[in-house]
């Protein structure tokens, strides 16, 4: 099994995730974008009122801007899985970096809404897409032990981030309007382009390691010994082509696989992810004008948010935590929908709280259900489908899942404005999501665990499945060093055996030459000749 060379177009092998080292700054950079991504859409919010009287619109129409930032975060993941199968993660980033923050940059120089909606919604939106997919990318290959907890670290940006963003943007308008605002958000953006530096490719080390190998190989091939390396060179030349006789029919490179919908956990998955989106958005959404229908304040309408995002921020890690135990860990996906069936039921409870203290013991439960959600969705997905598929696969799901952004919310919107009753949605929304949580134990008990034990054991395979991508990668390493160590091993063997062969030669020449040639003369010649041909027969057969 060789390692296939990425300059003819083929997909470099898994190499050994390190489960740390540089992989932290990796999780670092992972942290940012997470909470630029998810984050800023909801903390440009806060300029709304001023757009609306800077260009005589409403508030529907402002709020396109949000939402056409989504809308590109999620609608165009086929798009960035294409772009980092063709050019790696780094290059991919850092462009989103620069179209990210020139959006903004370009937005505070508008002079009407539609302009809004092409530079902040649009290039903003995509710069950000650029940067969110190719980050959970790098993370799954830096780490495999502690991917879990990777996860749910990364996954903590977005309450942070919120809980920051939001302040920052209204003290921003304050002081510098929110032309000023704009030109500033689109600086900090650009903090997007340094984690997309720090993204090292893991398989930079990989070829050095190849490389110091083979150079050591080409070092001792350069040393003759005797007049014994033309038979050396042609002895291990001989044993390279048998090698490459071997190897498989080269597969051009995939910009967008589409095997993986061959997978039955991956087809489980984005089914009950899409019944999940109809509703996991709805409650934080209406949640300020529901409280404010039933008396309760504008500020602390506006603090149940904050609750939210407090216990979200410790809620993730700690469930990254708990799905990386031993005896978790391969249930991960029931574990997932138990957070889903957690977060449904949390809906569906408190849709008849009707005072401030409900809807505060409303907010912790929905915190740590929806912090356990966030924490868990990608994880999940990374062990369906595994590392080297998990570009084409991420790009795929965020694609189906936009739909499901466009018709969730909008709808519930319209529900309220037809029902005025809040209750209603709440029960709706809470039992989408209880029907994806149960969809997902279902079909995983009865379509994968039952499947499974009947077929029988099948090789394992990173690029094919879930599960870890360690073997693999150590199995080829193995293989290269093997195949040095062969190929030094065979020319030595080969001089040991040449030079042997000569000592006895020469040994053998010089007995014969002390004896006068091994044939006596006089009497006897004919039985003297008989013998000593006899003996140089034998002395022939032995060497």
């Amino acid at each position: 099994m060789g390692r296939p060379d990425p300059e003819e177009g083929q997909l470099p092998a898994p190499v050994k995730p390190p489960d740390g080292g540089w992989g932290w700054i990796v999780l670092l950079g992972c942290f940012v974008i997470t909470g630029f991504s998810y984050a800023f859409p909801k903390a440009v919010s806060v300029y709304f009122k001023e757009l609306m009287k800077d260009f005589h619109v409403g508030y529907s129409d402002t709020a396109w801007i949000s939402s056409i930032m989504l809308a590109m975060l999620y609608g165009t993941g086929p798009v960035c899985s294409i772009m980092v199968n063709q050019f790696g993660c780094r290059p991919v980033m850092l462009i989103g970096g620069l179209l990210a923050s020139s959006g903004m940059i370009l937005a505070s120089f508008t002079t009407n809404i539609i302009e809004l909606y092409l530079t902040a919604g649009v290039l903003t939106g995509l710069g950000m897409a650029l940067n969110f997919q190719p980050s959970l990318i790098m993370l799954g290959t830096y780490f495999d032990k502690r991917r879990p907890l990777a996860n749910g670290l990364a996954a903590a940006g977005s309450p942070v981030f919120l809980s920051s963003l939001s302040p920052l943007g209204q003290v921003l308008l304050e002081k510098f309007g929110w032309r000023g605002g704009f030109l500033i958000m689109g600086g900090l953006l650009l903090n997007c382009c340094t984690c997309g530096a720090v993204m090292r490719p893991l398989d930079m080390g990989m070829k050095r390691k190849m490389e110091k190998a083979q150079d050591k190989y080409e070092a001792k091939e350069m040393l003759p010994v005797g007049g014994k390396s033309e038979e050396r060179i042609s002895t291990t030349d001989g044993t390279k082509k048998g090698k490459k006789t071997k190897k498989k029919p080269k597969k051009g490179k995939k910009l967008l696989d589409f095997s993986i919908f061959s997978n039955r956990g991956f087809i489980i998955y984005t089914i009950s992810k899409f019944i999940l989106v109809l509703g996991l958005f709805v409650p934080p959404i209406l949640l300020v004008n529901y409280a404010k229908d039933t008396g309760v304040p504008d500020t602390e309408a506006a603090f149940l948010l904050s609750i939210i995002g407090f216990i979200d921020i410790f809620a993730r890690p700690a469930c990254g935590m708990v799905a990386g135990l031993k005896w978790v860990r391969p249930h991960v996906a029931y574990l997932f929908s138990f957070a889903m069936l957690f977060n449904g039921l949390t809906d569906i409870c408190s849709a008849r709280a009707s005072n401030y203290t409900g809807l505060v013991i409303f907010c912790v439960f929905f915190g740590i259900s929806y912090g356990m959600v966030g924490a868990l969705q990608f994880e999940v997905l990374m062990a369906i489908v595994g590392s080297q598929k998990f570009s084409s696969a991420i790009g795929l799901v965020l694609l189906i899942e936009a739909f499901a952004v466009l018709i969730g919310p909008p709808s519930a919107g319209r529900l309220v404005d037809a029902l005025k009753n809040y209750e209603v949605i709440f029960y709706l929304a809470g039992s989408e999501v209880v029907l994806s949580a149960l969809f997902l134990a279902t079909a995983t008990y009865c379509c994968l665990n039952r499947g499974e034990k009947k077929e029988p054991p099948l090789e394992k395979n990173p690029s094919a499945g879930g599960g870890s991508d360690t073997e693999e990668a150590e199995s080829d390493v193995q293989e290269a060093e093997e195949h040095s160590s062969d190929n030094h091993q065979l020319a030595h063997s080969t001089d040991n055996t040449m030079v042997a062969a000569s000592e006895e030669a020469n040994h053998v020449a010089e007995e014969q030459s002390g004896e006068g040639g091994g044939c006596p003369e006089g009497d006897g010649e004919v039985l003297a000749r008989d013998s000593c041909n006899a003996d140089q027969m034998v002395e022939r057969d032995r060497l």
